[in-house]
């Protein structure tokens, strides 16, 4: 079948092409026609310890072999260890497991929601900031101020809010308006062009959402799990949330997302206001604490950093030659080039060339390689990178 007729199977929601993928190997993918890519888009940053790690596949084919799935009304052994590790790592006191962000993020709301009613019947109202990403359900939808991904499907879920990105001023005005339950934020937003938080704005939020009883949300999906050099990105800033969303590479590759919560936020919450019937399951738990446990030591973020910083020396020097880009974002190996036109012929120009990359908002290209990513991968990266934009 050419790429035309497979495409001609699914509902028209991505512009796909070429033979399909069917294996992967450490930093590489190869496609049905033989073809070797290096994989710096990480299936948008799930694939963190690259393609057919061993110690995830040992630990694929030792829970496969024993137990896939329970329902949420019994418990596993999988779910207890990641969810203390997952509280032992962070701030948090108490986990709900799901499958993927945007169910995270839909959680995160219904669980602020539900604590700040305990205040207030008028206190339902959440904030959220320009560019954010927060996913594609309603709530999440609802949350994501980008118009462009809510054109078709409105109305929207009712009290959601919008002030602009590291602007304080505007923010606290809006913030007065009405009863807030949950201010929602990515301390490095990456659908919307790889734009970090400033300090003093995220202190800013906390600092109000402790004197108004605010939930304070930190969206990690993408950020977190050691992308940025830290196993999360809040603690660059030394700023804790409330309640924070994880997701993308926390199950290995399979399908697993979390709510990590303060004790405080939670309480609330009754057997029966919420729930999943997959969320959590054993495999994905199971590939999970192998990633937590591998991502979370010191020695693994440091290289992070290491790694992230070569990365960002060497797009630098691309840019010194190549008046099209016009700058380079980002922490750790969640880097963003930004370009003076529309980098879609790039990215696919470095494509058939042998790289994935993937877009972002504001014109801007993805870096998101495997968090095993070496010298000589980024090395080999960055010159392909330079070619596509030498022949275009």
């Amino acid at each position: 079948m050419t790429t035309l007729n497979y495409n001609s199977l699914f509902v028209n929601t991505f512009s796909r092409s070429g033979p399909p993928f069917v294996k992967g190997k450490g930093m590489y993918l190869y496609d049905a026609a033989g073809k070797k890519f290096l994989d710096f888009g990480t299936g948008i940053a799930v694939n963190a310890l690259g393609h057919a790690d061993p110690l995830i596949v040992k630990e694929l084919k030792k829970q496969g072999s024993s137990l896939l799935h329970v329902s949420n009304h019994y418990i596993t052994p999988s779910q207890i260890n990641l969810a203390r590790l997952l509280i032992e790592h962070s701030f948090g006191d108490r986990v709900f497991l799901c499958n993927s962000g945007t169910e995270a993020n839909e959680g995160a709301i219904k669980f602020a929601r539900k604590w700040a009613r305990t205040f207030s019947e008028e206190k339902y109202h959440v904030l959220s900031f320009s560019d954010c990403f927060h996913g594609r359900t309603y709530g999440a939808l609802s949350a994501t101020a980008q118009a462009h991904y809510r054109h078709g499907f409105e109305p929207m879920v009712p009290g959601f809010h919008y002030a602009p990105f590291n602007d304080s001023k505007t923010t606290l005005k809006l913030l007065e308006r009405h009863e807030f339950a949950a201010i929602m934020v990515e301390p490095l937003q990456a659908e919307g062009g790889v734009n970090v938080i400033e300090e003093e704005f995220l202190r800013n939020l906390r600092n109000y959402a402790d004197e108004n009883r605010i939930c304070l949300i930190f969206d990690e999906v993408q950020c977190g799990m050691g992308r940025t050099g830290t196993l999360w990105c809040y603690e660059h800033f030394g700023i804790e949330p409330d309640i924070m969303t994880v997701a993308k590479p926390l199950g290995g590759g399979i399908p697993l997302g979390a709510i990590v919560c303060r004790e405080e936020m939670v309480d609330c919450i009754k057997p029966g206001d919420h729930g999943t019937t997959f969320g959590g399951n054993p495999l994905a738990c199971a590939l999970g604490c192998v990633v937590l446990d591998r991502i979370s030591k010191k020695s693994f973020l440091k290289q992070v950093r290491v790694t992230g910083d070569y990365l960002s020396k060497k797009l630098y020097a691309v840019k010194a030659k190549h008046p099209v880009v016009k700058e380079i974002r980002g922490l750790g190996l969640l880097v963003g080039v930004r370009t003076a036109v529309d980098p879609s012929p790039i990215v696919m120009k470095c494509r058939k060339l042998g790289l994935l990359l993937i877009k972002a908002e504001h014109n801007t290209i993805r870096f998101l390689p495997p968090l095993i990513v070496s010298r000589e991968d980024i090395d080999k990266a960055t010159a392909i990178f330079e070619k596509a934009l030498r022949q275009l």
